[in-house]
């Protein structure tokens, strides 16, 4: 078993440099199963999506790799103040978790624009989100 921790830790070394790059803290790495859990506070939200865009470079399907990257609002500005966050499940969209959250579907690019997103078509299941106060 110790075999397949270096073999995935040796695949998300990228994603452990860019963690120790950001100044974000790592709280967690282990195995859990055959996947390799890491779990991670980021200083800010861009600092926590690039972390998760390090992820997705290293492995865009990221199968073998349960991820908790969060980010510490301890330093936040007031804007976020009232904000939320929302795991993705399979079958969501961002104009469905709009409704759930704001009554409003079409309120989908408050929550894109709240989290650097390019493409508010592109979001993956176990991907985090800031759901911004209405």
């Amino acid at each position: 078993m110790s075999d397949l921790f270096d073999q995935l830790k040796q695949k998300y070394q990228p994603v452990l440099t860019t963690i120790q790059n950001e100044g974000a803290e790592l709280h967690n790495l282990n195995l859990d199963g055959s996947q390799l859990y890491l779990k991670a506070t980021a200083k800010s939200e861009s600092s926590k999506n690039r972390i998760w865009d390090a992820i997705k470079k290293v492995d865009p399907n990221y199968a073998d790799l349960k991820h908790d990257i969060d980010f510490s609002q301890g330093q936040s500005s007031g804007s976020q103040e009232g904000a939320r966050r929302y795991t993705v499940k399979a079958g969501d969209n961002l104009s469905k978790i709009s409704q759930q959250f704001y009554g409003d579907a079409k309120k989908y690019m408050t929550i894109a624009k709240a989290n650097n997103l390019e493409d508010p078509d592109k979001i993956k299941v176990g991907q985090e989100l800031l759901i911004p106060a209405a």
